[in-house]
């Protein structure tokens, strides 16, 4: 079992027919919002911190787009489960 200082990392990408755009990202974030973990969410070369609407548009991710999801602290696991399953189902 991993500590609460180290980090996970996992990949997911985002349905084909969605954007990370502000209906998707704010489902995205809200959910982020329920954990502990410090989270970011990348996309391309850009990197935002996951409990930031703004930050998480700010990435302008795409239909399609290999997002990467890290996570540190106590439920990290668990977020990085939660959020993957997230964006995957994004309609």
């Amino acid at each position: 079992m991993p500590t609460s200082s180290e980090a996970l990392e996992t990949t997911t990408v985002l349905p084909a027919t969605v954007a990370l755009h502000a209906r998707p990202a704010a489902d995205f974030v809200r959910l982020a919002m329920r954990f502990e973990a410090k989270i970011s969410v990348a996309a391309g070369d850009r990197e935002a911190d996951a409990k930031s609407l703004l930050a998480v548009l700010g990435l302008g991710a795409t239909a399609g787009t290999c997002v990467r999801l890290t996570a540190s602290g106590a439920d990290a696991e668990e977020a990085l489960a939660s959020l993957a399953a997230c964006v995957s189902s994004l309609e």
